[in-house]
């Protein structure tokens, strides 16, 4: 590529604290973020754990959103855009984009993506209705949760007035959203882009509707930080988890005209359909495998150069099948020595914001040359018999290309390659 798109800014706020350093330090000693739930009384559920945001209040690391809004902006804003905004502001500060000129504003994409949006502020204002009627509730009710006021804010708040957009597909959200920002840079609509995604969806409507799908871990309730399992014989389903991830990519020559320091190539991107089933992609894999090969051709790299997967793999025995399904159909008998690994098991289940907190680990995947531990994987499932899973703490490794798959629900597929920059 003679003028690659490069990232040169990552932001994170997850389970396992505020933060990108945070969140690869913790990551990498194989700490999890799972807990039991106590952002609402779980008395009597199936389902009682969750991978919540730590707060600062009982963790130094953990997220403080007074630094991010002033506390008019939190009342009137739900938590994903409080993430959101925390996000975006570490990913810009990294990357020392504060523009002041139009044209440079103009030229700046806004790209957040999420899965749901602002269910919580939904859920609080049906209750609002419910006890004390219509009228008490706020005029920033909807803006609240509005799945696009993560991107809207932040637009706002740091003037980009280029292209936004916020992809709202499901789990594959914001592993969209990156590359929807890359082919407006690659189509020349922008020059600089932050893009990534927000979930914080771990309440009442959310955890009932997943128990009722049967989506859910329910038999670790008493050791929650083995509940999120991706690839093991005993997993039973994800882990509800929150947090936000950004990246700002541009090209390396804008980059290097304003000094900044690329970390990664964004080299490939592939996104496809399954148009099977509403909750479950093909079995074997068929149109993951194909979003895959389409990242490669655009990355132009073959399967044997990939020195890292990080999985999508989220934990329930259906998805983590067809998962290993669409690896081997793609790698083929090369399959086996491609190192793979989930760090939804240390995070959980971000949904929409999975593909971009597994984005930024890929990054920091090759800037370390160090490739995060799956943990929880005692017993590997008979699918992933003869692969190279992860599972004894982190590796050292000379890798040159990462690729970061994400599926989401309606049969969405994308899958993104990530470089060392030469």
């Amino acid at each position: 590529m003679h003028d690659p798109i490069v990232v040169t800014g990552l932001g994170a706020v997850s389970p396992l604290g505020a933060g990108v350093a945070t969140n690869w330090r913790r990551l990498v000693a194989g700490q999890s973020g799972i807990r039991t739930n106590t952002r609402f009384d779980v008395a009597g559920w199936k389902c009682s754990v969750a991978g919540l945001v730590p707060s600062i209040k009982d963790d130094s690391e953990g997220f403080d959103p007074e630094t991010v809004m002033e506390p008019r902006d939190l009342r009137r804003n739900d938590l994903f855009i409080q993430y959101a905004m925390a996000a975006a502001s570490e990913a810009l500060q990294q990357a020392g984009w504060h523009p002041e000129r139009s044209e440079e504003r103009a030229r700046t994409a806004t790209l957040i993506g999420t899965g749901v949006g602002g269910v919580p502020a939904i859920t609080a204002a049906s209750e609002t209705i419910r006890t004390s009627g219509i009228r008490r509730l706020s005029p920033f009710v909807v803006p609240s949760f509005l799945p696009n006021l993560a991107a809207g804010q932040i637009a706002i708040r740091f003037h980009f007035n280029g292209p936004a957009g916020s992809p709202t597909t499901a789990c594959a959200a914001s592993a969209q959203a990156i590359g929807d920002a890359m082919r407006l840079i690659r189509a020349g609509e922008a020059d600089i882009a932050l893009c990534g995604g927000a979930e914080a969806c771990v309440d009442p409507v959310a955890i009932g509707g997943f128990t009722a799908a049967k989506a859910l871990s329910f038999n670790f309730n008493d050791d929650p930080q083995r509940a999120s399992r991706p690839f093991d014989r005993d997993h039973d389903g994800f882990v509800l988890s929150e947090g936000a991830a950004m990246l700002v990519i541009e090209r390396l020559s804008h980059a290097e005209r304003r000094g900044a320091r690329p970390l990664a190539v964004l080299s490939g991107y592939g996104t496809t359909t399954d148009a099977h089933h509403v909750t479950a992609g093909w079995p074997d894999g068929r149109e993951a495998a194909r979003a895959m090969e389409i990242a490669l051709s655009m990355a132009g790299i073959d399967p044997h150069q990939v020195g890292y997967v990080n999985a999508h793999a989220t934990s329930t025995p259906v998805g983590d099948a067809a998962e290993l399904a669409a690896l081997e159909k793609f790698f083929g008998t090369a399959g086996g020595r491609v190192p793979v690994g989930s760090t939804k098991s240390a995070t959980g289940h971000m949904l929409g914001a999975a593909g971009a907190i597994e984005a930024v680990f890929s990054v920091l995947a090759i800037q370390n040359q160090l490739l995060p531990p799956s943990l929880n994987i005692e017993n590997a499932m008979p699918e992933a018999e003869g692969f190279d899973l992860l599972s004894s703490g982190a590796r050292a490794s000379d890798v040159e290309h990462v690729l970061s798959n994400a599926f989401g629900f309606g049969g969405v597929n994308a899958a993104l390659v990530f470089s060392r920059q030469r």
